[in-house]
């Protein structure tokens, strides 16, 4: 470790105790930027990485709703406005209990640089709130929905700050976020992004993270002339993200062995058909059920509860090529890692935002396979966010192919900055060093000509 690093690192625990996930994103970060404040001692002077660090703005709230029971709930509302140097502030929105400021200024930290790499001109933003849409009437989260939004309105707008999903808001969710705003603003504009076609979404957003992580992996396998055809797959999580990346590897030629949600995971040797993936679109989507009930309907397919006592997990102990991390955070730690690698996995695209801790991610570099961090490899979501934005500006849709296209183009981009930009520093197919120089270059030089704001 640098003595910038390990000076930097000791600045940022003492002013952010207690948050984990925000002192290992930062870090992994300024571990590879390092190189590049070495050659360009403008940023170091100008503090750069420091001010990017310290959130814009912090809006912590109240959200008090009311249950199917008529009992008063009480929730914590968050919305991290965290860079707006090349853009409006753009990011996710997560209903979770697990939500708490530090994973939200992890997230919001990983946006500024993720949205930098799509090349569309967006901010880096996040926020939600510790409520649990999981088990929850219709009628429950639109209360919760719109009591939050009552608060939220007063500080997003489509050129200020455009909020869009993430775990535990989908569809169903941008709605009743989307519907408030609009009564309580008297405006439709396009303010939030995940939106209904029928009212401002764009085609291709739903499969965004999903089909780029996928694209991304197929980048990645060019440079070794390889293709998707054939390759076995281990997929985490069984949401919007999963799903999505179960389709395009199907359609690229792939075989997806595994799925899973916070209960365990299934194994399906015979691979996951388009069929099965539309049982378990159904089941997620619509009955709101668990991954365990796939093999009730599938009877070949094995399924293993998760155990929160033992120091790994078994979804990545499996022989495959290829994985995909597409559940949450952390979810591959050092042994997960290391059984990744002694069962033949070279290639790991991130769906997820930071499923890989840092011990995780120095084996994969170590090991020199393909490793598409996330903030490159499941960036395609927030860019198909920003192709939204784009249609709703100019009050017109594109089509199925051309979003998808673009979409496509937009992955092969980001993929062609971290292989140049590794090349450049001298760490040659470091996706790492690629992604995390690649995305600040741009906002740091934004800031530069910006001034001390």
């Amino acid at each position: 470790m640098s003595e910038f690093v390990k000076n930097l690192m000791a600045q940022v625990k003492a002013k952010n105790p207690s948050e984990p996930e925000f002192h290992q994103a930062v870090f992994e970060v300024a571990s590879s930027l390092a190189l590049v404040l070495e050659k360009h001692p403008e940023y170091r002077k100008e503090k750069i990485l420091e001010r990017i660090i310290e959130p814009e703005r912090i809006i912590l709230f109240r959200v008090p709703w009311v249950n199917d029971q008529g009992d008063v709930q009480i929730n914590r509302g968050f919305r991290i406005e965290m860079n707006s140097a090349i853009g409006p502030y753009k990011g996710g929105l997560r209903f979770h209990p697990s939500v708490n400021l530090g994973i939200l200024k992890f997230l919001a930290f990983e946006q500024v640089f993720k949205n930098s790499l799509t090349t569309l001109p967006m901010g880096g933003g996040k926020g939600g709130s510790d409520f649990d849409p999981k088990g929850k009437s219709d009628g429950e989260v639109m209360r919760f929905c719109q009591s939050f939004m009552s608060e939220l309105f007063r500080h997003i707008g489509s050129n200020t700050d455009v909020p869009a999903g993430d775990i535990g808001v989908g569809g169903r969710e941008i709605g009743f976020l989307f519907g408030q705003y609009k009564k309580l603003r008297n405006e439709f504009t396009g303010v939030l992004t995940g939106k209904g076609l029928n009212w401002g979404g764009s085609l291709i957003r739903p499969e965004a993270t999903g089909y780029g992580a996928v694209y991304f992996a197929a980048e990645m396998l060019g440079t070794r002339n390889q293709t998707m055809e054939g390759k076995k797959c281990l997929v985490s999580g069984s949401g919007n993200v999963a799903q999505y990346t179960v389709e395009k590897i199907l359609q690229l030629g792939g075989k997806v062995l595994t799925l899973s949600d916070s209960n365990g995971y299934i194994y399906d040797e015979a691979g996951i058909t388009t069929e099965k993936l539309q049982y378990v679109m159904d089941l997620k989507n619509v009955r709101r059920g668990r991954i365990k009930d796939y093999i009730d309907k599938f009877k070949g397919a094995v399924y293993t509860q998760l155990d929160p006592n033992t120091d790994s997990n078994q979804l990545w102990n499996h022989k495959a090529d290829c994985a995909f991390p597409s559940a949450t955070q952390n979810e591959i730690n050092s042994k997960d890692a290391a059984n990744l690698l002694k069962n033949g996995v070279y290639v790991v695209s991130e769906g997820a935002n930071m499923p890989s801790t840092i011990e995780a991610i120095e084996q994969f570099v170590n090991a020199k396979i393909l490793y598409g961090p996330g903030k490159a490899a499941n960036a395609g979501g927030v860019a198909t966010s920003g192709l939204e934005m784009a249609q709703n500006s100019m009050r017109y849709s594109w089509t199925r192919e051309e979003v998808d296209n673009r979409l496509r183009l937009i992955m092969k981009s980001i993929h062609k900055t971290c292989v140049d930009i590794a090349e450049k520093y001298d760490t040659p197919y470091n996706y790492v060093n690629g992604a995390n120089i690649g995305g600040f270059v741009k906002v740091a030089d934004a800031m530069l000509d910006q001034g001390i704001v």
